[in-house]
């Protein structure tokens, strides 16, 4: 069984938190400073779109993030095929951002679903290339077995489509995806609140990522510090291990003893009166 405390592993990184935030949709820095310390996040994501190449220590997102032992898991969103999200993540890494990245392709701008053929083809030619991948895709258990095959040091399956709130759509798929992998499995995309979080843990997820959920709350802050006790709270319930299902009631005390018979002794000896009632009658 999987001890509760252990860390998390990625890319031969040890991680103390399992929570990853996205920066983007907060109301302001100052916000998105403090829901960062109240997740307690050591992993942030960021288009790499939306980051001054140019001059990173200047940039408007990770100016804000100064100061901070974090590992910068930069995105390729807005890429529409591999070759695009191979060449984002060069840039990314010369620009001094690391070699982690998050593969995002998406070529359906009204749902935003990953392309999970161009996903697949960036993924290993990105290993290749000698970059930590972590691939967004669909909840697909095949897939996330092959983006595994292919290298990658995590597989991050969508519970619903990004930005939607809609919670884990499907908890069959990811929990067989939990179950089949052999790297960490990161939730990603889809998520709305505490709860959504909690279901993903305890399916076996060993790790989330959010954004939407929190930049757009109504306590931004609060629900930061919301979705860490939700990772906790899940992981632990998951390893402590859930009851199963019944499809009856189950009293958690015996009957055994019962000052006056219990309910069932009760229903016998009503049953019984009703039955030397019945006789009685037909005797006369």
């Amino acid at each position: 069984m999987k001890r509760y405390d252990s860390q998390l592993e990625i890319g031969g990184t040890k991680l103390r938190s399992r929570l990853f935030l996205g920066t983007g949709r907060f109301p302001n820095p100052a916000v998105l400073q403090q829901s960062l310390e109240a997740s307690g996040a050591e992993v942030i994501t960021f288009a790499v779109r939306r980051v001054n190449l140019d001059s990173v220590e200047d940039d408007s997102v990770l100016q804000h993030v100064e100061g901070r032992s974090l590992v910068y898991l930069p995105n390729t969103s807005g890429a529409g095929n591999a070759d695009e999200a191979v060449r984002i993540a060069k840039l990314a890494r010369a620009a001094g951002l690391g070699n982690w990245i998050k593969v995002e392709i998406s070529r359906d701008e009204r749902t935003l679903l990953p392309d999970p053929l161009e996903t697949l083809r960036a993924t290993e030619r990105l290993v290749r290339e000698g970059f930590v991948a972590l691939p967004y895709t669909s909840d697909d258990p095949m897939l996330c077995r092959r983006l595994e095959e292919a290298g990658a040091a995590a597989v991050m399956p969508g519970g619903a489509p990004i930005g939607t709130g809609l919670g884990i759509l499907n908890p069959y798929n990811l929990g067989l995806i939990a179950e089949q992998s052999r790297v960490p499995v990161i939730v990603d995309a889809g998520l709305g609140s505490a709860q959504d979080v909690v279901q993903a843990m305890e399916l076996g997820a060993d790790g989330i990522l959010v954004n939407t959920p929190v930049a757009k709350a109504q306590d931004p802050v609060a629900m930061a510090k919301a979705m860490r006790l939700a990772v906790e709270a899940g992981r632990l319930s998951a390893m402590a291990g859930r009851i199963p299902r019944k499809p009856y009631a189950s009293a958690s005390s015996s009957t055994e003893g019962a000052l006056f018979g219990g309910p069932y002794a009760a229903g016998s000896a009503i049953e019984g009166r009703q039955a030397e009632t019945s006789a009685e009658g037909l005797r006369r």
